[in-house]
């Protein structure tokens, strides 16, 4: 199966970074949608040890990537960058399935999902 996320080399570096920081050695990063956010729907992202039978694991720059079976076709073709700023530094996501988004861009809904969305 080919890789549902692209992640940047820029985001594959903070997650390692993250890794070591946090004494996670051997993690995965997880990428998952969850209800609520404003436009119905929230991107998850964390370091989890195990997987299922029901999840997609491939590997991108050396870090090992795992999305459940509800979550990859909401985010399939989906990148996932890190920026650095004056301001600091955060994760990008370009979903290219969102149609509507919010605007702090950490919540949206599909043509086929809308979630469950939550006042403001």
């Amino acid at each position: 199966m080919s890789d549902l996320i692209e992640l940047t080399e820029a985001a594959a570096m903070q997650i390692k970074k993250m890794i070591k920081e946090n004494g996670e050695e051997g993690a995965y990063f997880r990428f998952s949608i969850n209800g609520g956010g404003c436009s119905g729907l929230s991107y998850g992202m964390s370091l989890d040890h195990e997987r299922s039978k029901e999840d997609t694991f491939f590997e991108q720059h050396g870090i090992g990537v795992v999305i459940d079976e509800e979550t990859a076709p909401i985010v399939a073709g989906t990148v996932i960058d890190f920026k650095q700023s004056l301001m600091g530094g955060g994760f990008t996501i370009d979903n290219p399935n969102a149609l509507v988004s919010c605007g702090c861009g950490s919540s949206f809904r599909t043509a086929k999902v809308a979630g469950s969305p939550e006042e403001c």
